[in-house]
C-alpha cells in the first residue's frame, strides 16, 4: 500500500525529535497500513460524508497526498498532508494544498478548510502561513501511545465567489476513499 508507506516515511522524517520515539516505533508501518486499508475500503454512506484522497505523482509514483475529511460542523479537515521525504520544498505541498482548496470549493461550497499541526513542527507552520493559513487556536493532540502534544489549528476560510479549479494539473489525481489504491 504505497500511501501507507509514504505516510510512515513522512512521519518518521518530519516528526523525529518532535514526538516521543515510541510514537514512531516499530509498529508504525503496520498501524499506517491498517489505517489506510480501513480508510480506502469503508463505506462512508453518502458522497458528502465520504473523505477524499488527492495524490500527487511524480514518474508514476506517489510523491505526496492530502486526505480531506468532511466534519459534522460543515468544515473540512485536512487529516493528512504529506510529501515524500527528499521531495519537500519542490512545490508538491503547494500543489496539494491548492488542489484541496479547489476540491473543497467544488464539493463543499462555503466550507472552511482546516488542519491541526504540532506546535513544534515549525517547518510545516511556516509553509501553512506562507500559503495563507491563519492560526485560529491552540489545543492538545493525541499521538500513538496516548502522547498529548501541543498543536495549533490553521484554517483557510471559504472564499466568497471563488471559482473552483485545481492548480495541480496532471500531477495529481482525485480518488474517493472508497476506491482502494495499491
Amino acid at each position: 500500500m504505497r500511501i501507507a508507506d509514504l505516510h510512515t516515511e513522512s512521519w518518521c522524517t518530519s516528526y523525529r525529535g518532535i514526538v516521543p520515539d515510541g510514537a514512531l516505533g516499530d509498529g508504525l508501518a503496520a498501524q499506517r497500513r491498517e489505517l489506510w486499508e480501513l480508510r480506502l475500503t469503508v463505506d462512508y454512506g453518502t458522497p458528502e460524508n465520504t473523505p477524499v484522497l488527492l495524490i500527487a505523482e511524480r514518474a508514476g509514483e506517489p510523491a505526496g497526498f492530502v486526505y480531506l475529511v468532511p466534519q459534522p460542523d460543515g468544515g473540512v479537515l485536512v487529516d493528512n498532508l504529506h510529501v515524500r521525504p527528499g521531495l519537500t520544498g519542490g512545490g508538491i505541498g503547494r500543489e496539494l494544498l491548492a488542489a484541496a482548496r479547489a476540491e473543497v470549493a467544488t464539493r463543499y461550497p462555503g466550507a472552511e478548510l482546516y488542519l491541526e499541526v504540532l506546535s513544534a513542527n515549525t517547518r510545516a507552520i511556516a509553509f501553512y502561513e506562507r500559503e495563507g493559513g491563519v492560526r485560529i487556536r491552540a489545543q492538545e493532540g493525541v499521538f500513538p501511545g496516548g502522547h498529548l502534544l501541543p498543536e495549533y489549528v490553521y484554517a483557510w476560510p471559504a472564499e466568497p465567489g471563488s471559482a473552483p479549479g485545481s492548480a495541480v494539473g496532471d500531477s495529481a489525481e482525485s480518488t474517493q476513499s472508497t476506491q482502494p489504491t495499491s
